[in-house]
């Protein structure tokens, strides 16, 4: 089972006669990183949404927005009616003086200090409770939109590994041959360059074996076979965060890969390196976005 890192979770319900709107998006991140907006009223309580949305989620970028929608029974603000006549009054008699228009006074009013304040509402212990489940709520939509782009990732992920696992196995086959090319190629050389009768041919077995020994990639072979097998164990594992762990795998499979084509010295197997990089290289891609 694998998590992707992307999402989008939404959530709304009704808390005390208030109507709350909870958006969760999430996107890649090497750890947790929350970018927050909630009402004004909702800050004493902004430490427990963090940590209930780090608990919950995990590693990735993650923007909430907690906004409280209009209801009848909802008043997000506050006016201070006393304070306002007293402002109105005075701005009347002195637009009566200077002769301007009185219809403004109710734009400038509004903008006064302490005419117009945040509500002093807050949330009851009861409704804190409630009001934690629509959070809930908006993480679980979240965690299912994360859940089918895993499938997703999971899927192709398999594909590029199986991939590689074909050309290891054509690697395979290349191999005896390429010893045998190695070896025709040292031979033909001495007898060129030297002559069949002035070489010692019991010396001359003792190097190849031995400059063959040094270029011999079947330990590369089995290693990145290992590797590729404990890639899919992995994936396959139902912990939800192991997008670290895929991504050391792979830096695993990599270095197989790059000594495999330093040692080749063969152009077919050196063509199965490239295609095996190819893949190496769609998967790293994939794994970024894995929690």
């Amino acid at each position: 089972m694998v998590k992707s890192m992307t999402g989008f979770g939404r959530a709304e319900e009704s808390v005390g006669g208030k109507t709350f709107l909870v958006d969760v998006k999430s996107l890649n991140g090497k750890q947790f990183e929350l970018q927050l907006k909630l009402p004004g009223f909702l800050k004493p309580y902004e430490f427990d949404i963090r940590k209930l949305l780090s608990e919950k989620l995990g590693r990735g970028s993650l923007d909430c927005t907690i906004s409280l929608k209009q209801t009848g029974n909802a008043k997000p603000v506050t006016i201070n009616t006393d304070l306002a006549k007293a402002y109105y009054k005075a701005l009347a008699e002195l637009s009566k003086e200077l002769n301007l228009d009185p219809s403004a006074i109710l734009s400038t009013l509004v903008k006064l200090p302490e005419v117009i304040t945040p509500t002093g509402d807050t949330l009851t212990d009861d409704e804190w409770v409630q009001f934690r489940k629509v959070v809930l709520m908006a993480i679980d939509d979240l965690n299912a939109h994360r859940l089918n782009e895993g499938k997703v990732l999971e899927d192709d992920l398999i594909l590029r590994i199986d991939n590689i696992s074909r050309q290891e196995e054509e690697i395979l086959k290349l191999e005896p041959l390429r010893q045998q090319k190695i070896r025709d190629g040292l031979e033909k050389l001495l007898e060129e360059h030297v002559g069949k009768d002035h070489y010692d041919s019991n010396r001359m077995e003792q190097e190849i074996i031995y400059y063959l020994e040094k270029i011999d990639i079947s330990e590369e072979q089995v290693r990145l076979k290992n590797h590729c097998s404990y890639f899919k164990q992995v994936l396959a594992e139902p912990e939800d965060s192991k997008g670290k762990k895929l991504s050391f795998i792979l830096q695993e499979i990599g270095r197989e890969i790059n000594t495999t084509g330093s040692k080749a010295y063969d152009v077919s197997i050196q063509r199965c390196v490239v295609l095996m990089k190819d893949e190496l290289e769609k998967a790293k891609e994939q794994i970024l976005n894995v929690l």
